[in-house]
């Protein structure tokens, strides 16, 4: 405690008029409580309660003409080459945060640093855009030929599929050098931002995220490890599709569990279930189905193009990464 000075008495006497002016606020006086977080899902119920934050905002990610503003801000002190169109960048990072977009023209300067240019030019602000979506290039890493390969396919399987699929953005880029925790990727360029999905580009997602196992299944005649991230997300897409989004024909428009799934002080909370055991075996049957006909519709697309998924590997075989126009050439050809 804070030493007032003076005697015992003189401090009590100082202690109590300083309670007594804590005690309450007048008219004219109040106390505004700002609070923000990306979790909402981890706060007490009882902060939310009527009486405690009184309003509450929701900022969701910029959209196309606020991203090519966030862009303006950060690029006003950097010198960007002629090539250089904002817009396009906007266009091409959907889903991107204000931090994201400024983290990309970061990086962007320091590629063009490294590369010896006054300039930061369009190659760097893509590089940028690929290294703040997948993390760093590992090249040192070394890949024997056979797990190059098998990447090569893979990556291969997911373009190509993606390719026949109405619903699916274009590829942008695909690249067998890991990046991150990833041996190789597959990048779209989005046509335009996204709030809602329907059952056909959900349906449509699985069957491009398959589309790497597929490829490996048909043409290794073995299967990796390398799909457990799009075996895991397909599954989280077609359980959606019958439980929260009612797309299931025969379990109806009906949503199932409570949905909240809530994690409070890092703890997860099992969704709470109003449903039968039979109910969920249905659920279980719905779900391996929408995933079984992904897999098949790739099964065939990529049968029937197979011409066209071993020249797009042989390509990333001998280059390790192509631009989407590269792959639209070779596609055409």
């Amino acid at each position: 405690m804070q030493d007032f000075g003076g005697g015992h008495d003189e401090r009590e006497q100082t202690l109590n008029q300083l309670l007594v002016e804590m005690d309450g606020f007048t008219k004219n006086e109040g106390v505004i409580v700002l609070a923000a977080t990306n979790r909402p899902d981890v706060l007490d119920k009882a902060l939310l309660r009527a009486g405690r934050f009184d309003r509450q905002i929701v900022v969701s990610n910029p959209d196309v003409k606020a991203r090519e503003q966030i862009l303006e801000v950060h690029a006003r002190k950097k010198r960007l080459a002629s090539d250089v169109d904002l817009s396009i960048i906007a266009r091409n990072t959907a889903g991107f945060a204000g931090a994201d977009l400024e983290n990309v023209l970061n990086e962007a300067a320091l590629l063009a640093a490294r590369r010896n240019k006054s300039e930061i030019g369009m190659a760097e602000v893509e590089d940028a855009m690929v290294k703040v979506t997948m993390g760093p290039e590992k090249k040192s890493r070394v890949i024997s030929d056979k797990e190059k390969k098998l990447v090569a396919f893979h990556e291969a399987g997911h373009a190509v599929v993606s390719r026949f699929l109405p619903t699916q953005d274009v590829v942008h880029q695909i690249s067998i050098i890991p990046r991150g925790m990833a041996g190789g990727y597959t990048m779209y360029r989005p046509s335009e931002d996204k709030s809602f999905m329907s059952k056909s580009e959900m349906e449509e997602n699985i069957v491009s995220l398959l589309g790497g196992r597929v490829a490996e299944a048909l043409v290794l005649g073995d299967i990796s490890t390398g799909a457990s991230n799009d075996i895991e997300r397909a599954s989280k897409i077609a359980r959606a599709m019958v439980t929260k989004y009612g797309m299931s024909s025969k379990l109806g428009t009906i949503t199932f569990g409570s949905g909240d799934e809530e994690v409070f002080l890092g703890r997860d909370f099992a969704k709470e279930r109003n449903y039968s055991e039979e109910t969920s075996a249905l659920i279980d049957e719905e779900v391996k189905r929408i995933v079984d006909t992904g897999y098949n519709t790739a099964v065939k697309l990529l049968t029937e193009n197979m011409a066209k998924l071993e020249a797009v590997a042989n390509v990333l075989l001998e280059k390790e990464k192509i631009d989407g126009d590269e792959f639209e050439t070779i596609m055409n050809a």
